[in-house]
C-alpha cells in the first residue's frame, strides 16, 4: 500500500487538500503557502526516508480552544509536512475501509453530513422509538488504544511500512505550553487522519449494534440508540457499555450518559420539541438548542461592538460569514421566528454602531437631516442626553436607518437567508 500512498498523483491530491484546508502552522512555524517550495527541494528525500523507515515526524503543537460550556478542548496541530503525508495515507486508507462502513455512520464520510444525521434521528423518534440511549464517550480522542486501532488497520492493510508510519504519528509527542508530553494512547484531534481512524475503530461498535437489529445513528464519536420502551433502552445501554469497555477499551462518561426522552435529548446542537400540530400528536420537530442561540448572539455581539475599527462594509461581511454558517448548520430546524427577533436586535446593534461613528453632535445633526429628519428635530436628537443604545432603539433611527437603506449597504436579514435555504418556510 505504501507505493500507492507515495504515488505522485496521490501526493499531489493530498497537497491540494492541505493547501485548500489552510490551517495554522505546527511546531516548525511553516505555513501552508510555504509547502510548495519545501516540496520542490525535499519531496524526493522525504519519500525515500519513508521507504527506508528513517522518517521521524515532528512533535504536534497542542492548542486549547474554548468549548461552549466554559471548558476547553485540546487540538493537535501537526506540521504542514506531516499533514500532507497524513492526508496522502488517509486517501488510500479510505479506499480500503469506506465501503465496509455501516450506513448509520454519518461523520466525515463522502456524501454524508450532519443534516442527514439529525434527520434520521427525527425519523426514529417519530416512528415511535422515543426512549433514547444517549452515551457520551469520555474524552474519546484521548482514550483510543493504539494497539486496537493498529490491529484493525493491519487486518485490511498488510503493509508493514504503512503501519509503521501511522504508529509513528500516533506516538509523536505533543507540545503544550512549551513542554513535550509523551503519548501512549489517544490520537490528536485536528490531524487529517483522526476522523478516518475514529471511524475505523467505532465501526466495530456500528457492526455490533447492527447485528443486534438496533436503530442507531453515529456521527464521529457522537452516537445514540433508539428503543420503544425504557426497559428495552436500559437493556441496550448496559449491553453497549459492556461492549465499549471489554471490546474497545473505551470508557464512558456516566454523568453525561443516560436514557432520554426526545424533549431532554440533544444531538449535534439540535433539540427536539413536540409539534403541537393538529393530527400530529406524539410527533417532534427539530429546533436549535439554547446554547447554540447564545453562541450565535455572542458572536454577532462581538462583530457589532461599537469600538471595533471596522468600516460598515467590513462589519457586514464579518456578520454575514458568522450567521450564514450558523443558519446553514440549523437549516432543518424551526428557527424562523427566533431569527426574525434576532434580526431586529442586530439591526439596532448596527444603528448603534452608525450613531457612534457619527461621533460629534454637528455631524449627527447633518446626517439626520440627510436622512429626511426636520432641522429642529435633528438638532434636538443630535444633542440628546440619551445613551447610544437607547437612541438606536428609538423611532428616530428606526425610521431613518431603515431595513431598505441597510440592505443597500450589504445587510441581509437572517430570516430571509433562512427562507432561501428552506423555501417552504413562510
Amino acid at each position: 500500500m505504501i507505493e500507492k500512498v507515495l504515488q505522485p498523483k496521490n501526493l499531489y491530491r493530498a497537497y491540494r487538500k492541505v493547501v485548500g484546508n489552510k490551517g495554522a502552522p505546527g511546531v516548525d512555524d511553516m505555513k501552508v503557502d510555504q509547502l510548495r517550495s519545501y516540496l520542490d527541494y525535499h519531496r524526493v528525500s522525504t519519500v525515500t526516508s519513508i521507504l527506508n523507515r528513517t522518517y521521524v515526524p515532528q512533535a504536534i503543537r497542542g492548542v486549547e480552544i474554548p468549548k461552549g460550556n466554559g471548558k476547553t478542548r485540546l487540538l493537535g496541530v501537526p506540521t504542514v509536512v506531516d499533514r500532507w503525508l497524513q492526508q496522502a495515507v488517509s486517501q488510500q486508507l479510505a479506499i480500503k475501509f469506506e465501503l465496509d462502513f455501516e450506513e448509520e455512520s454519518y461523520g466525515f464520510r463522502p456524501n454524508k453530513n450532519l443534516h442527514q444525521t439529525v434527520q434520521k434521528s427525527l425519523i426514529h423518534i417519530n416512528d415511535g422509538y422515543q426512549d433514547i440511549v444517549d452515551i457520551d464517550l469520555k474524552s474519546f480522542f484521548d482514550e483510543v488504544q493504539h494497539y486496537k486501532l493498529l490491529q484493525l488497520i493491519y487486518n485490511k492493510v498488510k503493509c508493514p511500512t504503512t503501519l509503521w508510519l501511522i504508529r509513528k504519528w500516533l506516538r509523536a509527542p505533543i507540545l503544550i505550553n512549551g513542554k513535550l508530553h509523551k503519548r501512549r494512547k489517544g490520537m490528536p484531534q485536528g490531524s487529517p487522519l483522526s476522523p478516518l481512524l475514529s471511524n475505523i475503530l467505532l465501526d466495530q461498535l456500528d457492526k455490533h449494534l447492527k447485528s443486534k437489529g438496533y436503530r442507531f445513528i453515529r456521527y464521529a464519536d457522537d452516537f445514540s440508540i433508539y428503543a420503544k420502551t425504557k426497559e428495552e433502552a436500559r437493556k441496550i445501554g448496559n449491553e453497549t457499555y459492556l461492549f465499549l469497555r471489554d471490546k474497545l477499551d473505551l470508557p464512558i462518561n456516566p454523568e453525561k450518559s443516560g436514557i432520554r426522552r426526545p424533549s431532554d435529548f440533544e444531538l449535534l446542537g439540535h433539540g427536539f420539541v413536540p409539534t403541537y400540530r393538529k393530527g400530529e400528536k406524539g410527533r417532534y420537530q427539530l429546533v436549535a438548542k439554547k446554547s447554540s442561540w447564545a453562541s450565535l448572539k455572542r458572536k454577532l455581539k462581538a462583530m457589532t461592538k461599537k469600538t471595533l475599527p471596522y468600516s460598515f462594509e467590513e462589519r457586514i461581511a464579518k456578520i454575514n460569514e458568522v450567521y450564514r454558517g450558523w443558519v446553514n448548520n440549523y437549516r432543518l430546524a424551526s428557527i424562523y421566528t427566533k431569527l426574525k427577533s434576532l434580526d431586529e436586535w442586530l439591526r439596532n446593534r448596527l444603528r448603534y454602531c452608525i450613531w457612534h461613528d457619527w461621533k460629534k453632535p454637528e455631524r449627527k445633526r447633518k446626517n439626520l437631516i440627510r436622512l429626511g429628519v426636520k432641522q429642529g428635530q435633528a438638532y434636538a436628537w443630535s444633542r440628546t442626553n440619551m445613551g447610544g443604545w437607547a437612541v438606536a432603539q428609538s423611532p428616530i433611527l428606526g425610521t431613518t436607518i431603515t431595513v431598505a437603506r441597510l440592505r443597500k449597504r450589504g445587510y441581509e436579514q437572517m430570516a430571509s437567508y433562512y427562507q432561501k435555504l428552506s423555501p417552504e418556510i413562510q
